[in-house]
């Protein structure tokens, strides 16, 4: 079997562009959620968010109209029910402070503090802060001897007071003022509400004072402001935690005629019309404005310890109202008296209204900033304010008398007929978002009257005109709509004390709009009515605590459905609804009557995660009326030309159905959508940036929308055929519904998918997200910290960051050996596509894991492991390579091969399951294909087998002696390669043998001969090694034709830089294969013969090409040209027309000529000829005869025996000519036979020798026609014969003395002796004892 030392398991020559943490290739894989779905229906949230955002203009929009520089335009609706504002439930004073309050000679003061959901009541020197939410519980404090006049709860600076303390409580008295710390805790009330517990510190904090001071405001940062009553100065109450060297613990400072005034006694006042009289702050832009008592509006910002910056004075200002609205009766110097300022919530605009100045009767001067330099130069970015619009107060006010006692059966009065009721005096006055809420004096002590302005959103909004439209209220346009707002008149029991705004729950965040998010207007409500209660307004009289509702238009939808059961279902005022606010508006509301919603009830919200819904009959309606008043998509055709054919296309206008469902969507999750998950925390951690309250209340309101969809299908199962004449219903008709059931079934989708989004984030939180992002891959930890809500919801970011999480949570409960079955189905149930079956499969397949790791029990290990290999092949569709990675690492320590090879051998089978990697790897892997990915994917998985392989082995060859049973590691070895070499995986086979092969296991490789190894050695790319394997792969097969094939293929291939002589071996031994191929195999004797002989063929001219390379070697030094042209030689095999024509002729080589003409064959003696000339010359030039003879006996006999019986190369009789004519000019140096002795060295035999002699001495022909040189011709005969004779006596010889020509050769000698010369006597007597040798031996 397979032994070697253990190696790196990386793949040679692999390289991938894919990132190695992810085995799936970058491509749609199967996923059970449908994300071009989900981000097509999150691009309709996004165009709700806009027409939100653009539907009711700007406040400064409608004010700056031009031509309109004050307006008074309103709605009153004496005898309608629906007014603008609802009275709510009467808390009544403590019988015990009303007591008190009645008693004469006592001085009494109230307010309300709303952050601490009190009231406070001074009765003398004593205050009682009065819970008017329980409606009884009362605190006191007496420690304060001086008449209390005036209680304000202002911020603490930080690092002055214990962190218990989170308010002052600035107590004013005639001669003193005093600081209280308050601290405020959350805790729960009765049924549930909650409500906060309060208690009281003394601060050691008091200072006297020598006027009475009014008036106090406290900054975000814990300064205190405030104005005196007598002077009218601006007095700051600067504190500190010490005493130092120049300052005081507590003092106060007088910011109008310089810092010392609180350390000397005042020597100067203001004047009178200077005083001011009344200060408001801007928290949301950090500066204050006061009023004087001359109506002047002064600016400061509050610019360093103990100063105050002032920016402007507004003055004028009755002269500035009047002329924006000349000839107004309102605006009268009696009647211009400013009662209060109010800062107003910055919109995203950066030119909105900042400022509003309230007027005793009613009118409002509203301010914005100018355009051009700011205050402060550049380190500033206010810029100065000034009057921009007029609103005058309502004009056709109906006192309250003449209203309708009964709102519900309301009697008609005639507005004409009825005396307008003008406002004045009003005092105090609240504002908030757009809403305004006055007190007026009544006719009687017992009543006060309320002016109640809010904006008409029907006529200032465009919800009967497309929404989508761009920069709808453009300044230059003048489709800019003028301010309308209702306005009505209330009356309330009692004397009013205060107003204050309620502020808003925690929960109204869930109302908030992230800053990446268009937000719509603050005044419009009906995008904010789905997910916050309603604004509110407490009003304190002397007989409790009134709350006043602001009406939203569900809260009128809700009563108009009512009105229609009440009514005998009487449509008219539904309709009448739907054409105010619009059919997609209204839509929307029904749909939140008929689903149900945490902010249905226009009182406090119902208790977190709860949902208030209506009656079931009043439901039903809603549900009708949402079915009804949706109408029918609309297909609006586009034709399209330009070729024979016109194509149709189009747009489709969606239903008020659809519309509905996407506005309300869209709205209720608002404040997540585009809003960060998570946000930085202390020491680097992620902390969840959205509140449990606003996720909790989003996903309530989203699932009981789903819920009641699920319940009724129908209310969006409509088709063309629904409606009379709807036989004809056209294909556009079609089209229109097709394209609005994709739209929904896509919002249908996202909204499912976001409440399990929600869910799963919620689990997170209760698992301590921070601690599980942080043990997160830091790619996954980077991600999650930028992602939102929306991209959790609908992108593959989401997708991967919430894998990703799930993993740690799973990790943490195998971690602490919990089972993770129960967080399985916790997971599966609340938020299923974020955790789907596969994901499950998954854990419960690594539960198995660690199981098998703590069992001592064999057989149990590889139950568990079985069973984890099984459910890890299922859910292998999830598998990310990293997690792969591991679950690998943990079967090689629990020495389970099968899993370890199995495994990733069926991930890269899932991963590449359309083949496009097998395929690309088929095709030889060409560049810049599509496909590679995949093939990269499955090499990845291959991978780790080979790791595996790597571990088993290392493991086996240190191991020192057999231990038996499952975890032996030779058993796990050997186990191993039987798996890998059982796999049906062509691919895997192919990347196992490189391995293999690599590690220097190729011989036995050989003997195994798999079943895929002979595809995996002839697959492109082909190498040398490859083609070595291959032949011998042949060999071993019995295969030697197929063997002699490949070698020949080697020898003859230019792809690789093989030696010369190399290729010259391969020839060889594709010879040898070829000759010893069977005859009778396959029945191709013929084709074997002819690939033999073109073998043997190529051989000898390989043959030649290294003598000639080897001839010409030493030359490479004479020329880079020729050193070049010389190294060709060794790159490749030539054919003997190159060999001779480029080398052998250019470069004179003799030898290598006739080598190569006798290789090839070729007959031309005037191609030979000249060459054997050549060499004869060669061997001649300039040496001494006896030199010339040694030289030509060398070369003949050593070419004669390599050549010769070449005809083409060995031309015997030019040769033998060559040879006597030499030794006929050199007679006297030259033995006799000395030419004849050399041809029969050559291998010529001595007849054929002795005949070409014979014709010489017969021919006659010069120079044998000169009787010496016949007769040294005759000696070389003598010669010849004589060595013959010899020859043919020995026993070895090679002829038969049968076949020696004795009769011709006996009969030539007499011929030869009778014309002999008698001065030659040796040849004589060599020829007699030829005579006599063949008489005697013959």
């Amino acid at each position: 079997m397979l032994h070697s030392a253990a190696g790196s398991s990386a793949l040679v020559g692999t390289s991938t562009n894919v990132p190695l943490n992810q085995i799936q290739p970058p491509a749609d894989h199967p996923s059970s959620v449908d994300l071009p779905a989900l981000q097509a229906a999150s691009r309709v949230l996004h165009e709700q968010y806009a027409k939100d955002a653009q539907v009711v203009p700007e406040l400064l929009d409608m004010m700056t109209i031009p031509g309109i520089q004050s307006s008074a335009t309103y709605n009153v609706f004496p005898d309608d029910y629906r007014v603008p504002f609802q009275r709510q439930k009467v808390t009544p004073i403590p019988v015990e402070l009303f007591q008190h309050y009645s008693t004469t000679g006592l001085q009494t003061h109230m307010g309300i503090l709303p952050q601490l959901e009190r009231a406070w009541i001074s009765i003398d020197s004593g205050l009682y802060l009065w819970d008017y939410i329980g409606g009884h519980e009362l605190m006191s404090y007496t420690e304060q001897p001086d008449v209390i006049t005036g209680a304000t709860l202002v911020k603490p600076k930080a690092g002055v007071f214990i962190d218990e303390i989170t308010s002052l409580l600035v107590l004013r008295s005639p001669i003193s003022i005093t600081l209280i710390g308050v601290s405020a805790t959350p805790i729960s009330g009765p049924n549930n509400q909650p409500r906060k517990d309060i208690k009281l510190y003394a601060t050691d904090m008091s200072i006297s004072t020598d006027v009475e001071m009014s008036s106090v405001i406290g900054t975000t940062d814990g300064r205190i402001f405030m104005c005196s009553i007598q002077d009218g100065n601006l007095y700051e109450l600067h504190y500190q935690e010490k005493e130092g060297w120049f300052g005081k613990r507590i003092q106060l400072i007088n910011h109008s005629i310089g810092g010392v005034q609180s350390l000397i006694p005042r020597l100067a006042s203001s004047k009178a019309e200077d005083r001011i009289v009344l200060l408001s702050y801007d928290s949301w832009r950090n500066v204050f404005y006061a009023l004087t008592a001359n109506n002047s509006i002064l600016v400061y910002k509050p610019n360093g310890e103990k100063v105050v910056q002032h920016l402007q004075t507004l003055s004028n200002l009755y002269k500035a109202a009047q002329d924006k609205a000349p000839g107004s009766p309102a605006l009268t110097p009696k009647a211009f008296v400013i009662v209060s300022l109010h800062p107003i919530e910055p919109s995203r605009s950066p030119n909105g209204v900042q400022l509003m100045a309230f007027t005793q009767n009613a009118s409002r001067l509203f301010f914005a900033p100018t355009m051009g330099y700011s205050y402060g130069g550049p380190t500033n970015t206010g810029r100065p304010l000034q009057l921009v619009h007029v609103r005058l107060p309502p004009p056709n006010l109906l006192h309250p008398d003449e209203q309708s006692p009964d709102p519900r059966n309301p009697r008609r009065v005639d507005p004409s007929g009825s005396r307008p009721f003008i406002v004045s005096g009003l005092e105090p006055v609240c504002y908030s978002a757009g809403l305004t809420v006055a007190a007026q004096p009544g006719d009687s002590d017992a009543s006060d009257f309320f002016l109640c302005l809010s904006p008409d959103l029907p006529h200032i909004g465009s919800f009967q005109q497309p929404a989508h439209l761009s920069n709808m209220y453009a300044p230059s346009g003048q489709t800019r709509p003028p301010l309308v707002e209702k306005a009505t008149l209330l009356t309330m029991p009692g004397r009013t004390w205060d107003l204050a705004v309620v502020p808003r729950p925690s929960v109204s965040a869930a109302a908030d709009t992230p800053a990446e998010c268009p937000a719509p207007v603050l005044i419009n409500d009906l995008a904010t009515q789905f997910s916050e209660p309603p604004r509110q307004f407490m009003i304190l009289t002397n007989v409790g605590m009134t709350h006043l509702v602001k009406r939203r238009p569900l809260d009128a939808l809700l009563d108009v459905v009512e009105e229609f059961r009440a009514d005998n279902n009487n449509a008219h005022s539904l309709m009448q609804f739907r054409d105010s606010y619009g059919r997609d508006q209204t839509c929307a509301m029904l749909l939140a009557l008929a689903s149900g919603n945490t902010f249905l009830a226009p009182e406090k919200p119902v208790g977190l995660g709860r949902i208030l819904s209506i009656n079931p009959e009043a439901a039903a309606v809603a549900k009708q009326a949402f079915y009804d008043f949706g109408e029918r998509p609309i297909w609006t055709e586009r034709m399209t030309y330009g070729n024979a054919q016109s194509e149709a296309a189009g747009t489709a206008t969606f239903s008020g159905r659809r519309e509905g469902l996407a506005l309300y969507l869209a709205r209720l999750v608002r404040p997540i959508w585009k809003a960060k998950l998570t946000q930085p925390g202390p020491n680097g951690s992620q902390q969840p940036n959205i509140a449990d309250e606003v996720l909790v209340t989003v996903q309530q309101n989203l699932f009981a929308l789903k819920e009641m969809l699920d319940r009724n299908p129908q209310l969006f199962h409509s088709a063309p055929g629904d409606h009379p004449g709807a036989r004809s219903a056209a294909a556009s008709e079609q089209e229109a519904w097709k394209a609005e059931q994709n739209s929904v079934s896509q919002l249908l989708s996202l909204l499912a998918r976001t409440v399990e989004a929600l869910s799963f984030f919620m689990l997170l939180t209760d698992h301590h997200i921070d601690e599980l992002i942080a043990q997160c891959e830091p790619d996954a930890q980077k991600m999650i910290a930028g992602l939102t809500f929306e991209q959790l919801v609908t992108d593959a970011n989401g997708v991967q960051a919430s894998r990703a999480l799930v993993n740690v949570i799973i990790n943490q409960q195998i971690g602490q050996q919990i089972n993770v079955d129960t967080i399985s189905e916790v997971l599966q149930q609340r938020c299923g596509s974020f955790c789907s079956t596969d994901d499950v499969m998954l854990y419960k397949a690594r539960e198995n894991v660690r199981k098998a790791s703590e069992t001592s029990s064999p057989i149990e290990r590889q139950n568990w492991l079985g069973e984890s290999l099984r459910l890890f092949a299922k859910a292998a569709r999830i598998l990310e390579l990293e997690k792969l990675r591991e679950i690998c690492g943990d079967y090689q320590q629990l020495n389970y091969a099968k899993g370890a090879v199995e495994l990733p051998l069926h991930c890269a089978q899932v991963v590449d399951a359309d083949q496009q990697g097998r395929n690309y790897w088929h095709s030889g892997c060409p560049p810049n294909d599509n496909r590679s990915p995949f093939w990269q994917a499955r090499l990845r998985c291959y991978d780790l087998i080979l790791d595996s392989l790597s571990v088993f082995e290392e493991r086996s060859a240190n191991s020192k002696q057999p231990t038996g049973g499952f975890d032996d590691p030779e058993i796990v070895r050997t186990h191993a390669y039987d798996l890998v070499f059982s796999a049906e995986d062509e691919m895997f086979h192919s990347v196992l043998y490189d391995w293999l092969i690599q590690r220097g296991v190729a011989d036995e490789l050989l003997e195994m001969r798999p079943v895929f190894l002979e595809a995996h050695l002839r697959r492109e790319p082909v190498s040398e090694e490859k083609l070595q394997l291959l032949w011998q792969f042949y060999v071993k097969d019995k295969q030697p034709l197929r063997a002699a094939e490949v070698l020949g293929a080697l020898a003859e291939t230019s792809d690789f830089d093989i030696p010369l002589e190399s290729r010259l071996e391969y020839l060889t031994l594709a010879v040898g294969n070829a000759k010893s191929h069977p005859i009778s195999t396959g029945g191709n004797h013929e084709e074997a013969l002819a690939f033999l002989t073109d073998l043997e063929e190529k051989l000898d001219v390989a043959q030649v090409q290294l003598e000639l390379y080897q001839a010409l070697v030493h030359r490479m030094s004479d020329s880079e040209d020729d050193a070049a042209k010389i190294r060709l030689l060794t790159k490749g095999l030539y054919n003997v027309s190159q060999l001779f024509q480029v080398y052998a002729d250019p470069y004179d080589l003799p030898v290598i000529k006739l080598l190569i003409i006798h290789v090839s064959e070729h007959q031309d003696d005037n191609l030979v000829r000249p060459i054997w000339n050549r060499i004869f010359e060669d061997a001649m030039e300039g040496v001494e005869p006896e030199v010339a003879a040694d030289r030509i006996q060398s070369k003949v006999q050593s070419l004669g025996q390599r050549f010769y019986p070449s005809v083409s190369a060995f031309p015997l009789r030019h040769i033998a000519s060559l040879l006597v004519r030499f030794m006929l000019a050199n007679k006297g140096s030259v033995p006799h036979g000395w030419a004849p002795r050399i041809l029969v060295q050559c291998g010529v035999a001595y007849a054929d020798v002795w005949d070409i002699l014979h014709d010489m001495y017969e021919s006659q022909i010069p120079p044998f026609n000169d009787q010496a040189n016949v007769q040294a011709v005759s000696s070389d005969i003598a010669v010849l014969l004589t060595d013959w004779v010899d020859a043919a006596r020995r026993p070895q010889s090679g002829s038969a003395r049968s076949e020696f020509p004795v009769f011709r050769i006996d009969t030539a000698v007499d011929q030869y002796l009778s014309e002999l010369e008698p001065s030659r006597t040796e040849t004589k007597a060599s020829y007699e004892a030829v005579k006599r040798q063949l008489r005697r031996n013959w």
